[in-house]
């Protein structure tokens, strides 16, 4: 990648600010359904520096009235084409709890103010974009689409619905991280070959009349028809899209949509180091733009203002998590010289406090490949890295890590520095060197660290792709010693789900007995969350786990997914009702009573109240907090997760 050399400034969001620049063309409107926040951790802001990099001219059009095209019409027709996107999040996750109701807060708008974004938002945007513009090449991409670039199960429609790009009537769909894409995609327009050529490209998918015409060698999936009517089609489907899912050994895929044939291009490659730091170190202005300073600001800049990613991809293989279907299980990071200069950089901001919030990425210690031969011949297509058991062949060295984050430390105006994006303990435990594990306790931790446990049942982790619950107990000593070692009063906030495939009601109430024994009750539970393209939306869907083409139980209705949750928060008040009825439904009614293992005492039968007795309720008992667990915590209208387990 060449950098062409650009003072730092917002890109342009109006035909004023395109004025001030001397511009009267630009090559390339990019549209998002965030805030314009120009900062590496959001697509939008990497995809529009990259292109201006190579000498594009790039407006932004963020968040516009979608309800006709006078928005899009603004800053006039772009010479080349419009790349949409619908921000960090898919917008009915931004939009929709896990209970499909609606939020009422966009940590990715001004204000916080929900309603900004559409439903669908890619779809919306390019219709209003091809009523702006006729005949102007249109490119999809960012989470959304790339999620849905195939035939997919929509929660909140409740019905399969066809490729994003189909529904779109887009020209290209983008997906994974779309640097290659979007540059080749730029190179090939502007030397003026037809939109409709472009069928090429790694990382981006099309839709053609004749498959035949596929370059690379391809896999045909089940018809959009057979997996909207057919669930084992579906499953199946869903099984191949994983395993072709590789830069190396994946290949093409083919799935017809009614007359036409989509085409989904092998994955493109991995950003070396080098191109990592390149785009890592374009000129962003690390603020959103000053128009939303009257609104509030955008708090999505908040978390993440002061803190540095350093790699890319996940091998972790969470089934439930879309990381790995986006950004691939291929890790990969920055340069040691390349973090440096950017945290040496942030000490130099005027509201900087001398403290790195997260020096982290999709799991915070990962740096390089799970093992030597993925750079020859990929991921293994069948086979799991970490979970249930480690693979022999995985390499767990935390040594680059350590290394890395003992030179941030000794930078000047460096206070702390913290890792708060999580790590995965399993991959911990299996490095035979314990500095880092030692040093984490020591230096890295802001009182609480996070970590993913997520369940206790030995099943319901297997179909989550999660360790079992023996590795995190060991984990958890192993913290225990090394906080008493330090003379540390740090503490875990384990993240739990509720109602995943393959959690009964009976897993749920055995959950709930294991935190009881442990003396904790989590403020973190998230309920299961059917966000587009995994693996266990696949199971949510079809009652189908795809991995084995076996039958999974799936607790679809909102009772018993609420029941389940309840039994995760046994003690507070206005669940009481909830969890009686689970439990007798569990058949564990020997849970209601006095006893310390009992989750609710029964009804008390109703008697008269003496005259003369106290009109006082006795005092409860205060929680005692035990070792290890982090404190409880007043619950917040937070915003979606980021997907990170």
């Amino acid at each position: 990648m060449k950098k062409k050399k650009i003072e730092k400034a917002f890109l342009p969001v109006s035909k004023d600010e395109m004025v001030e620049r001397g511009w009267y063309y630009y090559d390339f409107l990019v549209v998002t359904a965030d805030a314009y926040i120009d900062h590496p951790s959001f697509g939008t802001a990497i995809i529009a520096r990259v292109l201006e990099a190579e000498g594009y001219r790039v407006a932004i059009l963020a968040q516009p009235d979608w309800h006709s095209a006078d928005a899009f019409l603004a800053m006039g027709r772009p010479r080349l084409g419009a790349m949409l996107c619908s921000g960090n999040l898919d917008s009915m996750v931004a939009h929709y709890t896990a209970a499909k109701k609606p939020r009422s807060e966009d940590f990715y708008s001004p204000g916080k103010k929900a309603g900004l974004r559409p439903d669908h938002a890619v779809i919306v945007y390019a219709n209003r974009v091809r009523e702006a513009f006729p005949g102007l090449p249109i490119v999809i991409g960012g989470l959304e689409a790339s999620l849905r670039r195939f035939a997919h199960y929509d929660y909140w429609d409740d019905k399969v619905r066809r490729s994003a790009l189909a529904d779109a009537g887009a020209d290209i769909l983008v997906y994974g991280m779309g640097e290659y894409a979007s540059r080749e995609i730029a190179r090939r327009l502007k030397k003026k070959e037809p939109v409709a050529s472009l069928i090429d490209i790694r990382g981006t998918a099309v839709l053609v009349n004749d498959p035949s015409v596929c370059a690379y060698p391809s896999v045909t999936l089940p018809s959009f028809e057979e997996v909207r009517t057919n669930i084992r089609a579906y499953a199946d489907a869903t099984r191949i899209e994983y395993a072709e899912h590789d830069p190396i050994r994946g290949r093409a895929l083919i799935q017809q949509h009614d007359k036409r044939w989509l085409i989904v291009n092998p994955p493109a490659m991995p950003l070396t180091s080098k191109e990592l730091d390149f785009v890592a170190e374009l000129p962003y202005t690390r603020q959103y733009h000053p128009m939303y300073e009257p609104m509030g600001g955008v708090p999505g800049l908040e978390e993440v203002k002061f803190s540095v990613i350093h790699n890319r991809g996940c091998f972790g293989g969470c089934n439930f998590c879309s990381l790995a279907f986006h950004q691939g299980r291929m890790v990969t990071s920055r340069s040691h010289e390349s973090v440096i200069r950017e945290v040496t950089a942030l000490t130099k901001l005027p509201d900087f406090k001398g403290y790195i919030n997260d020096v982290g990425g999709p799991s915070a210690n990962f740096r390089h490949y799970s093992c030597q031969k993925q750079a020859k011949y990929g991921m293994c297509a069948e086979r799991r890295c970490l979970a249930p058991t480690p693979c022999p062949n995985l390499d767990a060295d935390h040594s680059d890590y350590l290394a890395l984050l003992r030179k941030l430390r000794a930078i000047p105006g460096i206070k702390k520095v913290f890792v708060r994006s999580g790590i995965r303990y399993d991959y911990m435990l299996q490095d035979k060197n314990d500095d880092f594990f030692a040093e984490l306790v020591k230096y890295h931790i802001s009182g609480q660290l996070k970590v993913a446990p997520e369940h206790c049942i030995d099943s319901v982790l297997d179909y989550m792709g999660k360790p079992h619950i023996d590795v995190y107990e060991r984990f958890m000593d192993k913290y225990k010693r090394l906080n008493n070692k330090f003379c540390k009063e740090q503490y875990i906030v384990p993240y739990l789900m509720s109602s995943h495939p393959g959690s009964t009601l009976q897993d749920a109430v055995a959950l709930a007995e294991y935190l009881n024994k442990m003396g904790r009750q989590p403020e973190q539970v998230q309920d299961f969350y059917p966000t587009p393209g995994t693996i266990s939306t696949c199971m949510y869907y079809t009652g189908i786990d795809p991995t084995t083409m076996k039958s999974v139980y799936v607790a679809k209705t909102f009772h018993e997914k609420a029941m389940q949750r309840a039994l995760l928060q046994w003690k507070r008040p206005d669940k009481r009702r909830l969890v009686i009825e689970a439990l007798k439904e569990a058949g564990r009614e020997d849970l209601i009573g006095y006893g310390p293992e009992c989750l609710v005492r029964p009804d008390a039968p109703q008697q008269r109240r003496p005259k003369n007795a106290a009109e006082k309720p006795p005092e409860p008992k205060k929680p005692q907090n035990k070792q290890g667990w982090a404190k409880a915590k007043p619950k917040k209208n937070t915003r979606p997760g980021k997907g990170k387990r």
